[in-house]
C-alpha cells in the first residue's frame, strides 16, 4: 500500500473534455479527503474512495470537506490554481496523504490530485491543517505548463 503524489490521469482527460471549472464564482465544488498509510492512491486513482480514509473525528467526516477560496491565474505561460488552507478541528487522527476531488464532475467525485505528505502527520485533540503552497507559478498546488 502506498500513496504516490500525482495529478490523476482521469483529471487530465477531464480537462481536455471541459469537465473541470476552477472559477472562484460559479465553478465546480472541490473537496479534500485525508488518508492513512494503508491507502493505495496514485495517478491511476479515478475517484474518491473510503478505502484507507481516516476515521471520522472532530470536524472530519468521511469525504473530508469542501475547499474554498479557489483562484486561478496565468503568468509566464504557466496556469495555476490555488485554494484556501483547510482545517479540521477537535480531531485525533494520523494522515499520510490526501485526495482533492471534484464533486461537480460528470464522473462522480472525480479524482484531481493525490497528495503525499512524505510521512505520517498527526493531530491529537487538536487542529489538523492542510496548508497549500504559495500561489506562484513555481509552487501552486496545480500547475499547467507546456
Amino acid at each position: 500500500m502506498a500513496i504516490t503524489q500525482a495529478i490523476a490521469n482521469a483529471f487530465k482527460k477531464q480537462l481536455l473534455e471541459g469537465d473541470a471549472n476552477f472559477k472562484s464564482s460559479g465553478g465546480d465544488v472541490f473537496k479534500l479527503a485525508l488518508y492513512t498509510n494503508s491507502a493505495t492512491l496514485n495517478s491511476s486513482t479515478t475517484a474518491f474512495t473510503t478505502s484507507g480514509e481516516v476515521a471520522n473525528t472532530g470536524t472530519y467526516a468521511s469525504g473530508g470537506d469542501k475547499l474554498t477560496g479557489q483562484n486561478t491565474s496565468i503568468a509566464s505561460g504557466v496556469a495555476i490554481v490555488d485554494f484556501a488552507d483547510l482545517s479540521f478541528t477537535g480531531v485525533t487522527l494520523t494522515a499520510r496523504g490526501a485526495m482533492i476531488y471534484n464533486t461537480s464532475s460528470a464522473v462522480t467525485n472525480a479524482a484531481v490530485a493525490i497528495l503525499d505528505f512524505g510521512a505520517d502527520k498527526t493531530a491529537t485533540s487538536g487542529t489538523f491543517t492542510i496548508q497549500f503552497p504559495a500561489f506562484t507559478t513555481a509552487a501552486a498546488i496545480l500547475r499547467i505548463s507546456g
